[in-house]
């Protein structure tokens, strides 16, 4: 038997929830800011690299000659040695001052964290170039703070600004200053989800302070040491400002980053197809970087 087509109840067209229409505006937002502010200038980026452009007029196809030309640059590979071991430098000592005061913080013997918190944090929210004036007043030759007062107390005045490896290290030391707070919180984060059964049952059995730090607290926030450590190698490579505004590479150009030559062989030297192949090496780098953390992290959790 069939039926008529007035006893078919037609059920109106759905219309979509704004919750479900909110979602993709919010994307769709991102998308068009990641295409405009990333996408376009990498792509850009990209194809300047096989041309001989200047910033200025035509450019003209030059295939990979700029990478030639890139691999036998010994000054390229002074300013990425020194971006590697200025790196090298700043993760480890990073990773420790913020992971033993983050431990220091959570202690439920520790007294003014409130403060002690807003005291660490608050480089964190300085610029650089603030950072660099700052420690550059610190560790001046001829008019800084500490050399003031190693010659009140009779000492020789140290040469913080004409030694490279010093003026390296003061570098480090002032960037592992201004991001601890950050490092600190993500933390302190971490160790407050600790279980503290965990640390319970280990008293019981009779460990001490440093064997459950080691054997429980170290284990428990591997996840945010990964992130940590790939944030901070990540900012180290592509650090500048910092060396600008307190030695500007100096000594000469001996403390020159890679990220610093990148912006002098384009912007100043006119050579912005040599500059974006520069450019484009250090973001493999990085991608480099990150792919092989990314697997260690990966192997450390599936055991």
């Amino acid at each position: 038997m069939t039926k008529r087509a007035s006893d078919v109840s037609v059920s109106p067209p759905r219309r979509r929830s704004k919750y479900t229409l909110a979602p993709l505006v919010l994307i769709a937002a991102n998308v068009v800011l990641f295409a405009l502010f990333f996408l376009w200038p990498a792509v850009i980026g990209l194809v300047y690299s096989f041309t001989n452009y200047t910033g200025v007029g035509a450019f003209q196809f030059i295939g990979l000659d700029n990478y030639q030309k890139l691999f036998g640059d010994s000054i390229f590979f002074d300013a990425l040695t020194r971006t590697l071991l200025y790196t090298v430098l700043f993760v480890p000592l990073n990773f420790v001052l913020s992971l033993l005061i983050a431990n220091v913080l959570v202690s439920k013997h520790a007294k003014g964290v409130s403060v002690a918190r807003i005291f660490f944090f608050i480089p964190w929210l300085l610029s650089p170039i603030v950072v660099g004036v700052l420690w550059r007043w610190l560790f001046g030759e001829n008019f800084g703070l500490v050399n003031y007062f190693i010659e009140k107390f009779g000492g020789s005045a140290v040469p913080w600004q004409s030694n490279a490896d010093l003026s390296l290290i003061v570098v480090v030391v002032a960037a592992s200053w201004a991001w601890t707070g950050f490092s600190m919180l993500l933390f302190i984060a971490a160790i407050k989800n600790v279980p503290t059964s965990y640390y319970e049952a280990a008293a019981l059995d009779g460990a001490g302070p440093w064997r459950q730090f080691i054997s429980i607290t170290l284990p428990s926030i591997a996840p945010t040491s990964f992130i940590v450590i790939l944030l901070n190698t990540i900012h180290g490579m592509k650090e500048y400002p910092l060396f600008a505004s307190l030695n500007n590479g100096g000594p000469g150009t001996s403390n020159n980053l890679l990220v610093q030559y990148i912006y002098q062989t384009g912007f100043k030297s006119g050579q912005i197809g040599y500059a974006s192949a520069a450019s484009f090496v250090l973001m493999l780098i990085l991608m480099g970087v990150a792919i092989i953390q990314l697997m260690v992290n990966r192997r450390v959790e599936n055991r």
